[in-house]
């Protein structure tokens, strides 16, 4: 078995050793390096050497080579390690051939997607390569071709031809890229179970809907909030963007992109941890929701008994029951709406305006701070 040196490269999660990879982007540098060696010297290398941005070397097994009087294509097989990659296991091609036009030119192919709105890192018309890989293609190229003299320039195509029927399991569609797949990777390496690739993704929709027009920026965690959004507002899923339990990094995120507002809705299960000012959401960064909820409770007026039944329950639905049987739900709504308004404004300090909407299990609109009643009166 081709060893290719990432085979020393792991994380340690959750007591288990997780395997790193390798994006596309380094696929496809590594597929148009063995391209060019090949169109140049009509031969194919059986591995070709990629230095990653990471600064890890990879040597890669060359697969498929084909020489035509066209040009000559060669290609990667993507390894994502033990991240749960959808790429995993796919060829990445590339095709190189000779171009009238000075220099090289790269574009993308079969299974690369197109952007067809703006906001994103590549014009509307471009293949959805992104920055960092297109620069890795390129040096790739000029690596293999430095001792040659190629009698024109270079094109470089990059095709993935399961790409259109993976898109479907990505951002990709939300974000306006049809075709195919995105060619990714900011450090040519894919670390298992990272969670900058979906920020990543969350952060370039955020500046999507910014450069399409929105004025107001709608944000819930997952489909849950998108339901209630379309069923109680008539807000169209595209509209939305969600953004898991990233919400703090959403605010951010928000700012960056200019938005003046920005609404959050959620089920309360979640936002209830707003109120702790806990702005990730996931379970392993901070749970607190009877703690919370209790206190909100205690603020509002409610006995001891009243907190203790509610640290014995599992969810926050049945926290709201007994809030209700004993006629202090209304009142726990408000005190818990207060703090989660404030730990919105602790978090985005004067330079956005926030508002959100919180709702039970069946749908059931709790509260809303003081921002969403403006604006929930508006068309969203």
């Amino acid at each position: 078995m081709h060893k290719t040196g990432i085979e020393a490269y792991y994380v340690q999660k959750d007591g288990k050793r997780l395997r790193y990879g390798y994006t596309t982007g380094t696929c496809a540098a590594a597929a148009a390096k063995a391209a060019t060696l090949l169109l140049l010297t009509g031969r194919a290398p059986q591995s070709v050497c990629i230095r990653t941005p990471k600064g890890i070397d990879l040597d890669l097994e060359v697969l498929e080579p084909k020489r035509t009087e066209e040009g000559a294509t060669c290609a990667i097989r993507k390894s994502s390690g033990d991240d749960p990659d959808v790429t995993d296991g796919v060829l990445v091609y590339a095709t190189v051939s000779f171009s009238d036009e000075p220099g090289i030119a790269i574009d993308g192919g079969v299974g690369v997607g197109r952007v067809t709105k703006p906001g994103l890192k590549q014009a509307v018309g471009e293949a959805a390569i992104n920055p960092v890989p297109r620069q890795m293609i390129r040096q790739a190229i000029e690596e293999a071709a430095e001792e040659w003299e190629a009698p024109t320039g270079l094109f470089a195509r990059i095709s993935i031809p399961q790409g259109a029927a993976l898109a479907e399991k990505t951002f990709n569609p939300r974000l306006g890229i049809e075709g195919g797949i995105s060619i990714l990777g900011t450090s040519g390496i894919v670390e298992p179970m990272s969670e900058d690739a979906l920020v990543d993704s969350i952060v370039l929709e955020i500046r999507q809907r910014k450069a399409l027009g929105d004025t107001l920026l709608i944000l819930t965690p997952g489909n849950y909030g998108a339901d209630f959004l379309q069923e109680k507002y008539g807000v169209p899923d595209e509209r939305i963007v969600k953004c898991s339990n990233y919400v703090g990094k959403a605010l951010d995120a928000a700012i960056d992109a200019g938005f003046e507002r920005v609404l959050l809705v959620g089920h309360i299960g979640k936002f209830v941890k707003l109120s702790g000012g806990i702005m990730n959401t996931h379970s392993r960064e901070g749970d607190c929701r009877a703690e919370l909820m209790a206190a909100a409770a205690l603020r509002a007026g409610a006995d001891a008994d009243t907190a203790r039944a509610m640290f014995d329950c599992v969810t926050t639905d049945e926290m709201l029951r007994i809030l209700g049987e004993r006629s202090i739900l209304r009142e726990t709504m408000d005190a818990l709406m207060q703090r989660i308004d404030f730990s919105l404004r602790a978090r985005v300090k004067g330079q956005i305006a926030c508002g959100a909407i919180v709702f039970t299990g069946g749908g059931t609109e709790l509260l809303q701070t003081g921002a969403a009643r403006e604006w929930t009166k508006e068309r969203l």
